[in-house]
């Protein structure tokens, strides 16, 4: 985010720089570990932060799989007691964070750790600050609207996706609107994420493909973003270049831990920069779909992407040639048409190695959906960083495109 900006005249080089404009950046990270068996440091990292009692937010699949079980034995090695909260759906409900906040009141806990996939997380940031700021989670909806920072926090991210153990970000779905809601605030930055490719082993396809399809779409919004930065490029353009390359090698070897790092920081480096660039037009308006439809938040982006680049691409033609060329999509011609063309069939051709194959229409959304769609996106805070300032219309054009 831009603080201020101030004229300076620069010296160097043998001549003098004048009049150029020199933004002043704030940047948000977490600590955090990647490598094989991170996931057994959370009873180290625990004490560290001197907890007593840990609350830990899960799923019943991810219990089942084992690895909540390499956590609490890492817990129990450090001699620090846990409770396990299970109860999340795969597009966290406000009630749940609320149930969560709850339980850990009773139980006398001290600490969040999460381990699973952006769901858990983002219900555990939520819980987190419901407890300390004793409000109810739609309380902390937008910008900033965070008073005290949430307990300690320990993320084991289990797909290479949500970068949610990494941001400043949380969606929590307020199931009266039916809406998703964003809370965007640097006090729910986690302490520490640790980032281990083993438990992406256990992904589905589906799974596999729909979170990598969203720390794709993470890391172009950050490129295109209208807040980007020199920093979050250099992460936003990694990203894509390392998720585009091994996302469909890890899709057809999913039990190949090299491929499954290199998805998990192709995930890492978009966190880090959606984060701070913030995202756009594409996450607006799956956070409406997945409000209304309950449906997979990373097979929505994946749906709406190329609808999305198309309707923003003459805007920041030269961004989107530089993704494009990061995709090893030949743009020798420089013909911004032509360009645009080849980075959207670029896309659907990742979409369909990936078997996101259907429309939104084939999800169970009706044209009469679209209003209310567009209504609910127009007012989600990632609008305002999308490089081209749509109005309602415009989304429901979008939308369309997709169905």
């Amino acid at each position: 985010m831009c603080i201020t900006a101030t004229r300076k005249k620069v010296q160097g080089g043998g001549r003098n720089i004048t009049d150029t404009l020199f933004e002043l950046r704030k940047f948000v990270a977490p600590e955090f570990i990647i490598g094989v068996d991170a996931r057994r440091l959370a009873g180290r990292y625990a004490k560290n932060f001197g907890a007593n009692h840990v609350f830990l937010v899960t799923g019943p699949k991810l219990i089942k799989a084992g690895w909540v079980g390499d956590v609490t034995e890492s817990l129990e090695s450090e001699g620090i007691q846990y409770t396990i909260f299970p109860d999340v759906s795969p597009n966290p409900r406000d009630y749940e964070v609320m149930n969560g906040a709850e339980l850990y009141k009773k139980k006398g806990c001290d600490a969040v750790i999460a381990v699973g996939g952006g769901s858990p997380i983002d219900c555990a940031k939520g819980i987190g600050i419901v407890v300390s700021n004793e409000q109810h989670i739609l309380e902390f909806e937008g910008v900033d609207n965070v008073s005290i920072p949430a307990p300690p926090l320990i993320c084991i991210p289990t797909t290479s996706g949500s970068a949610a153990d990494v941001s400043q970000f949380a969606i929590i779905n307020d199931t009266k609107r039916k809406v998703k809601i964003a809370i965007i605030s640097k006090k729910i930055v986690p302490d520490i994420s640790l980032c281990d490719p083993v438990p992406l082993t256990s992904l589905t396809s589906d799974l596999t493909a729909h979170t990598g399809m969203d720390a794709l779409v993470h890391s172009i919004e950050a490129y295109v973003s209208n807040a980007s930065s020199p920093v979050t490029d250099i992460q936003a353009l990694e990203s894509i270049r390392l998720i585009s390359a091994y996302l469909p090698l890890a899709y057809h070897n999913p039990d190949h831990i090299g491929y499954r790092y290199k998805t998990m920081l192709g995930s890492l480096l978009a966190g880090l920069a959606f984060s701070n660039a913030s995202l756009g037009a594409v996450h607006a308006m799956a956070h409406s779909l997945g409000g209304l439809s309950d449906l997979p938040h990373g097979e929505c982006n994946a749906l709406l992407l190329e609808s999305v680049i198309d309707y923003n691409f003459e805007v920041c033609p030269e961004r989107y040639e530089t993704i494009a060329q990061t995709m090893n999509v030949d743009c020798s011609s420089h013909d911004p048409q032509e360009i645009k063309q080849k980075l959207l069939s670029a896309l659907q051709a990742l979409r369909t190695e990936l078997g996101i194959t259907e429309r939104l229409g084939d999800l169970g959304v009706s044209r009469e959906d679209i209003a209310d769609l567009a209504k609910s996106a127009i007012r989600d805070p990632c609008l305002a960083t999308n490089p081209r300032k749509p109005t309602v219309s415009d989304l429901e054009h979008i939308y369309e495109g997709a169905l």
